[in-house]
């Protein structure tokens, strides 16, 4: 089959996560398209299916994935499609903080009009080296909140990589289950 997977990032852990998408389908014999919504992306005329993601920050996704999905809701409705949200909320023990990335990505979806057959919540990293002084402070503060490390000379991975796959697995099955009843 062939797959696209577009990607919006901020600091490059959602890209990281896409790269990853690409190499376990790539494994399992899959043609990947991978690209930046910000880079022109490819339509996604011609594709099995598509995969869609972007990170969450100051409780939005990048403008650049946001509207490639406006552009293209009509197609990937009619398509098999998956939405993975990336936010370090995701790696909290707080329920609440799982929650509200819930909601704001319902939120996201329905103001869209977008129907994936599947989404993911994926936690993503903190890069206290890649920040500026304030949004150092800033995270260091959320992180102490939240009980994680704040030692802000290195940086920080909470992906569930074991998880991601499990989630590209379940995709990818189900559009092979999809095509086979067709």
């Amino acid at each position: 089959m062939k797959f696209l997977i577009i990607y919006g990032t901020t600091e490059g852990q959602t890209r990281k996560i896409a790269r990853f998408m690409e190499e376990v389908l790539q494994e399992n014999g899959h043609q990947v398209i991978i690209a930046d919504a910000s880079e022109e992306p490819p339509t996604p005329n011609g594709f099995d299916a598509v995969l869609i993601g972007g990170s969450i920050h100051m409780h939005k996704y990048q403008s650049p994935m946001a509207h490639y999905i406006t552009n293209h809701v009509t197609d990937l409705n009619k398509m098999p499609t998956a939405f993975f949200s990336v936010s370090l909320a995701v790696a909290s023990d707080i329920e609440e903080e799982h929650q509200e990335v819930q909601k704001i990505t319902d939120e996201f979806l329905a103001q869209k009009g977008w129907k994936p057959m599947i989404t993911t919540q994926i936690a993503g990293a903190l890069k206290y080296t890649q920040y500026d002084y304030f949004k150092r402070l800033l995270m260091k503060f959320i992180s102490k909140k939240e009980g994680h490390t704040t030692d802000t000379s290195q940086d920080y991975e909470y992906t569930d990589w074991n998880a991601v796959k499990t989630f590209i697995d379940q995709f990818a099955d189900k559009v092979a289950k999809m095509r086979e009843v067709l």
